[in-house]
């Protein structure tokens, strides 16, 4: 186990509508981390709480985890990352992926096509675009070709939606100078059944997806999830979060008293890894105190 360089937490915060996000922002240094990083699937957009964070405390990296690269231009992607840049004193990483059809072509209409090639083409344009900014590009990979233009194509990868074990097969060969982004999932309470209802939730959408459910096929895991991936695809989403398993539940949705899933993020610690971000989860503590989140933060950290 090794440090990582960086620190990160996920925005929205939990239980803090997004004008309510500045203090804990501003204090987000002094708590241990260095970064601040979104995603953009359903919900607000990824950029948005980017500017808003620079604005108010400018000594934070940005990243985004990811942006589809169906949903807009590479034009655009580059020209919004040249903004964010221009407001933040530390570095920007721009992490695009192909997300998933629920969320590029449901949501917005675009077909997700060649999704690889898609990737790669936005990676390399990206990449000349924004030479000489201090942007660096990564990727959200989670299968050996998309890891390829990841770290061949771009800056890096970002990982998410696996267990300490599967690590060493998901990032394979060694990366110097690489950077390898590691999102985990947390739920700090020790109401377990909150806990586990709201993993069982998420979970039973996202390993659901295409790309994640081929993820973790190739994980080993296709005949444990096939209950839960026949039962979606047929309409049954109640039945497919209540047959997926228990202990993967856990290993992928980390829940507990805050020092036991520091614990368990540490347990998550590799020497690739360079950035862990946290996405903190509402929990009952924190819905009816919104003011205990940085002293929550501090002790994940």
């Amino acid at each position: 186990m090794s440090e990582p360089a960086h620190w990160g937490v996920n925005l929205p915060l939990p239980a803090h509508a997004l004008p309510a996000h500045r203090r804990a922002v501003e204090a987000l240094p002094d708590l241990g981390y260095t970064d601040v990083w979104t995603g953009e699937g359903g919900g607000i957009d990824a950029f948005t709480p980017l500017a808003a964070a620079a604005a108010w405390q400018p000594r934070l990296r940005l990243g985004t985890g990811v942006v589809p690269v169906f949903t807009r231009g590479p034009g655009i992607l580059a020209q919004t990352a040249a903004g964010l840049a221009a407001l933040a004193e530390g570095r920007v990483l721009l992490g695009v992926g192909a997300s998933v059809p629920a969320h590029t072509t449901a949501l917005n209409g675009v077909p997700h096509e060649r999704p690889l090639a898609r990737v790669r083409d936005t990676v390399r344009f990206l990449k000349q675009a924004l030479h000489g900014q201090d942007v660096g590009v990564l990727v959200g990979a989670l299968r050996p070709r998309m890891r390829q233009a990841a770290y061949e194509d771009g800056d890096g990868a970002v990982l998410n939606l696996l267990t300490e074990e599967d690590l060493p097969k998901v990032l394979g060969a060694p990366r110097p100078g690489k950077e390898t982004v590691l999102k985990l999932f947390l739920c700090p309470t020790p109401d377990a059944a909150h806990a586990r209802r709201a993993g069982r939730n998420f979970l039973g959408w996202i390993l659901n997806q295409k790309p994640y459910h081929a993820f973790h096929e190739w994980l080993g895991r296709g005949e444990v999830l096939k209950e839960s991936y026949d039962r979606f695809h047929a309409g049954d989403r109640a039945g497919a979060e209540a047959t997926l398993p228990q202990e993967l539940v856990d290993a992928l949705w980390l829940h507990g008293e805050p020092a036991a899933v520091r614990e368990r993020i540490r347990a998550h610690l590799h020497p690739a890894v360079t950035t862990v971000v946290l996405y903190v989860a509402p929990t009952p503590e924190l819905v009816r105190q919104p003011e205990l989140l940085p002293d929550l933060l501090a002790r994940l950290r």
